[in-house]
């Protein structure tokens, strides 16, 4: 119980430090589940009813990674955090990698970076959720058929409102 506590109050510093949020633990729905061989996941819903996943992983973790865990643990990402004080993050990395394949090319549109913005390295990640699909959260496991099994189940629809 107590290693749960310093674990949310670990996550609660971590997105304060790192993605410069203030945010407050209700539910922790799964804790420090496998989505890789060597990254896991905390999918937590906060005190304003906002569903995130925190993901982290041993190795390097890119943006196009982290959508396809997402993805892949049955989630639908609303938006992907950028870390704190940089928030054009992910087009500034984009612009940077679109410049060193195509060195020659003066104007950059948005539409030029789509692919290279998903190269930008993403660990840790904090992502904020619109859905769970089909109402159950996926884990990695190898041993399973299709490599994914269910973790909980848990439904969750944000509703956008003005």
């Amino acid at each position: 119980m107590t290693d749960e506590i310093y674990d949310d109050m670990a996550l609660e510093r971590i997105a304060k430090d790192r993605f410069g949020l203030d945010i407050a633990i209700s539910q922790v729905i799964v804790r420090n589940i496998e989505v890789s061989r060597t990254g896991t996941a905390t999918v937590f819903l906060t005190t304003k009813k906002q569903l995130l996943v925190f993901v982290h992983g041993h190795s390097k973790l890119l943006l196009s990674d982290v959508k396809k865990i997402i993805t892949r643990m049955g989630l639908k990402a609303e938006l992907y955090f950028p870390p704190k004080g940089q928030p054009d993050y992910f087009d500034a990395v984009g612009r940077s990698k679109f410049r060193e394949v195509f060195p020659g090319r003066g104007h950059i549109s948005d539409e030029d970076i789509i692919f290279y913005r998903t190269l930008a390295p993403y660990n840790p990640a904090l992502v904020l959720i619109s859905e769970v699909k089909q109402g159950e959260i996926y884990q990695y496991d190898s041993d399973a058929r299709g490599e994914w099994r269910t973790a909980a189940k848990f439904a969750y629809r944000r509703i956008k409102t003005s």
